[in-house]
């Protein structure tokens, strides 16, 4: 339909990957950059991100993550971190960094990575372990890690649409 929106559909969550050179600085910019260009309440931008390549990292995060197997093999992970000293509003700060972790997923995409999206926040268990293995201050809030490799699968083009959860102007009126 638009060959520009393409890399939205494509866009699928890679957990398994192989073995590539190391992101570059100029690759692991223009995803930070895309993150970092997420609309926010007011402008705030209340995000830091913790750029993870050690390979003893990645390793114990996988272990520490219920779902992050895969760390283990990627090239690198991010974890998307609110800032309370910049967005009061726990819930704006919420949704500026799943905005970022959006972009930076569609980012990925766009320059041939696979990566997946690993729920943080409001799971304490995991955002304390997460706290405690990358030394995150105790006023910052993890919200997301995104494991990011060069993707071992393919996955087919997504088909989520469903008409049923479209409602037109109120809840009770389905569109067409």
């Amino acid at each position: 339909m638009n060959a520009k929106a393409d890399i939205i559909f494509n866009r699928r969550s890679i957990r398994l990957y192989k073995s590539g050179p190391l992101i570059s600085d100029e690759t692991l910019h223009f995803l930070l950059d895309a993150a970092m260009s997420a609309p926010t309440a007011r402008n705030r931008q209340p995000w830091h991100f913790v750029v993870v390549t050690r390979k003893d990292l990645l390793e114990e995060l996988s272990r520490r993550h219920p779902y992050g197997k895969m760390l283990a093999t990627a090239a690198m992970a991010v974890l998307i971190c609110g800032d309370p000293g910049l967005e009061s509003e726990e819930s704006y700060i919420v949704q500026a960094c799943s905005a970022a972790t959006q972009n930076l997923l569609l980012a990925a995409e766009a320059v041939g990575l696979g990566a997946v999206w690993l729920g943080v926040h409001p799971r304490r268990e995991r955002s304390e372990a997460i706290r405690d293995l990358l030394a995150i201050p105790e006023n910052i809030i993890p919200v997301s890690l995104v494991s990011i490799g060069y993707p071992a699968e393919e996955k087919p083009r997504n088909a989520n649409y469903r008409q049923s959860r479209v409602h037109l102007n109120g809840w009770t009126e389905t569109s067409a």
